[in-house]
This record gives C-alpha cells, sequence and structure tokens, in this order.
C-alpha cells in the first residue's frame, strides 16, 4: 500500500510563508513534511544581509527592496522590523491556502512520541467543515471517532466553510509581557487532543506562529496592521488581523478552529522588549476589543475586501479618539486592500468571500 507522504496533500495549492531575520536552519527539522511545498520567505531587517536557506527547498525570498519595488508607494502598509511583515507573503502568494510559521518554532511529538505533521493537521481543519452557529460538546464532529451529539439540530450539520485553522505550542507559551514576567519559567506541557470551531460572536487571541487559512475566503483580511519600526505598538500584529478576521468570517457565515496541531516553539523573547512594545497595546485594547464585539457589517458587504474596507472607516470614527495611530492604521487598512487588488486583480477572494461560491 502506497504510503500516504508520497502524494501530499494540497502540495500545489499552499505555499508556506515565513518571516525571519536569520538563516533558516529550522527548517532542516521540517524537511519531511515541508520539502514538496513552495516557501514564500520574508526577510525583516537589513536588506543587504543574505539569508541561508538550506539546500533542496523550493521558495523564493522577498527583502525590503523587494516590498518596496512590488508595491512603490503602498509598501508603507508592510511593517517594518516586526513580524507582520509576513503578510506581504499573503499578498504575492498565488495559491488557495497559506500556512505561516515562525522560525523560532520545531516539530513537537505527540503523547505517544512520534513527530507531528502540523501542516498535515491544519489542512484536515481547512478541508473540513465548521459549526460557528451551535457548539458541539464534543468539539470538532466530523473528527474520525465523534459525530453530533444528541439536540444538535439536523438543519446545521452540514457546518460552513473554514476559512481559518488556528494552531497551538508546547514549551513556550505565547503569553504578553507582564504575564512572563511573573512566570518567567512557565512551561506548557499538556497536550489537549481537540480541535473546536470558535462560535459566532466570540472573539479570540490569533496568534501567527502556528497559523493556516484559507487565501481565497478570508486572504484579504489577514492584514498584519501598521506594527514595529515607526510605530507606537508592536506585538499586536497577529492580535489586530485576528479580530478584524473574526468579525469578517462572522459576517461571511465562515468558521475558524482551534486547538490541533502543536508546534514545539523554542525560545521565549525578551519581556523587557515586549513589555515596551506591548505598552500601549495592554491599554488600547481594552478599548480595541469592545469595539470588534459590537462592530456590525451592513448586509451590502458581500464580500472580503468590502468588509475590510467598511471595518476601516469604523475603526476611523471611533478608534481614532482613542489614539491618532488608529487613523494612521485605517488608512493603511485601505492601502493594504488596494495592493492587495493590484496583486491579485482576478478577486478569487470576492467570489469565493461569501461562502458559497
Amino acid at each position: 500500500m502506497a504510503s500516504p507522504s508520497t502524494t501530499p496533500l494540497l502540495k500545489d495549492e499552499l505555499d508556506i510563508v515565513i518571516p525571519t531575520i536569520r538563516n533558516l536552519d529550522f527548517l532542516e527539522m521540517w524537511r519531511p513534511f515541508f520539502q514538496p511545498y513552495h516557501l514564500i520567505i520574508v526577510q525583516d531587517g537589513d536588506p543587504s544581509k543574505t539569508i541561508k536557506v538550506p539546500e533542496g527547498f523550493d521558495y523564493e525570498l522577498y527583502n525590503r527592496n523587494d516590498i518596496n519595488r512590488i508595491l512603490g508607494p503602498r509598501s508603507s502598509c508592510i511593517s517594518f522590523k516586526d513580524s507582520a511583515c509576513r503578510c506581504f507573503g499573503y499578498m504575492v502568494s498565488k495559491k488557495k491556502y497559506i500556512y505561516t510559521i515562525d522560525d523560532d518554532c520545531f516539530v513537537a511529538k505527540n503523547p505517544s512520541g512520534e513527530d507531528i505533521n502540523a501542516l498535515d493537521q491544519h489542512i484536515k481543519n481547512l478541508l473540513s467543515p465548521s459549526t460557528p452557529f451551535f457548539f458541539n460538546t464534543l468539539y470538532d464532529p466530523y473528527r474520525e471517532g465523534a459525530d453530533f451529539v444528541r439536540g444538535y439540530p439536523f438543519s446545521l450539520r452540514e457546518g460552513v466553510q473554514t476559512a481559518v485553522s488556528h494552531g497551538l505550542w508546547l514549551n513556550i507559551p505565547d503569553y504578553d509581557a507582564p504575564t512572563q514576567l511573573v512566570k518567567p519559567l512557565e512551561r506548557n506541557a499538556r497536550y489537549v487532543d481537540a480541535v473546536l470551531t470558535i462560535p459566532k460572536g466570540t472573539l479570540f487571541p490569533m496568534c501567527g506562529m502556528n497559523l493556516a487559512f484559507d487565501r481565497e475566503l478570508i486572504g484579504p483580511a489577514m492584514y498584519f496592521g501598521l506594527m514595529g519600526d515607526g510605530q507606537p505598538i508592536g506585538r499586536y500584529d497577529d492580535m489586530w488581523a485576528g479580530w478584524c478576521v473574526k468579525v469578517i468570517c462572522d459576517h461571511l457565515g465562515l468558521g475558524v478552529k482551534t486547538g490541533l496541531p502543536y508546534i514545539w516553539h523554542s525560545k521565549a523573547s525578551n519581556p523587557f522588549v515586549n513589555l515596551k512594545k506591548e505598552y500601549k497595546g495592554i491599554f488600547w485594547q481594552e478599548e480595541i476589543i469592545p469595539f470588534f464585539q459590537s462592530a456590525v457589517l451592513p448586509k451590502e458587504c458581500t464580500n472580503v475586501q468590502k468588509c475590510y474596507i467598511e471595518l476601516s472607516k469604523q475603526v476611523k470614527a471611533k478608534l481614532s479618539k482613542v489614539d491618532p495611530y488608529f487613523d494612521k492604521l485605517a488608512d493603511a487598512m485601505v492601502t493594504w486592500i488596494e495592493a492587495w487588488d493590484e496583486l491579485n486583480p482576478a478577486g478569487g477572494s470576492a467570489k469565493l468571500a461569501n461562502g458559497s461560491a
């Protein structure tokens, strides 16, 4: 019998996007799982530095000079000296699916001691439906060995398309700086063998270091904001994208899954450096989150781009009073969509975004 590894799932339909400032030796560990796929590497920081990629990988590499050349004046919407630069990779990809991973994330082992093929699990999550409108107490009902429980409405059992698969991490948890400071030695050793759909109307903190999504369904909303160099905030890039994405998925009837797969997060970032980056965000999030919780998109917003432009208007109208930064961010959201549409003129996301293609 042929082994499943002979034909990797979605081999020609998925790009792996990696933001980095260093040589990508970590790919050696991922070789059995990543080598069949195309990589898009977004080099942050000094563009004159040469990044080494191990032999045998199919990849394209973009540095800041490439971003400026390809986007021209619109390159201002791509963050510099921040992992938010990864979203440039989403924009230039031509594939239906994206998996993004940080370069300090290694292959984790399951409780049986076997290496976890994170990419394979993300693909399974994306290719099975989600159930955002009614919670199944056995978590993901489409998983082998599970089903819908008694009392689950039959009319909702078909589910909806899954737009996002949010994976988790063993070893170093994804904590903010204050939590890092008070729990410097804490490590996550708990492997929970579950995937669940995040219910409609519920926001979540999206971590970008082990994340997959359907680019055609939700790609234009996966903007990681204006962070890092020259900005008053950092480390909220994936959070911002996650809040925008969830509001839009709820509006368009798309699903977001979280749980498996796990990766091994190898090193904690410096909590004092992180505190400096997060400081304003820690205050601002107390107003940003209620903003997203109450955001309503009109029925005329029938695709992701329209939803995102509408959200940018609401950001400008309601969050500018928090700080002038949000004016700038709202403008960058519009610039992002303009750049996205320029590089993706077919509008694939527009055709599929309402989940009823």
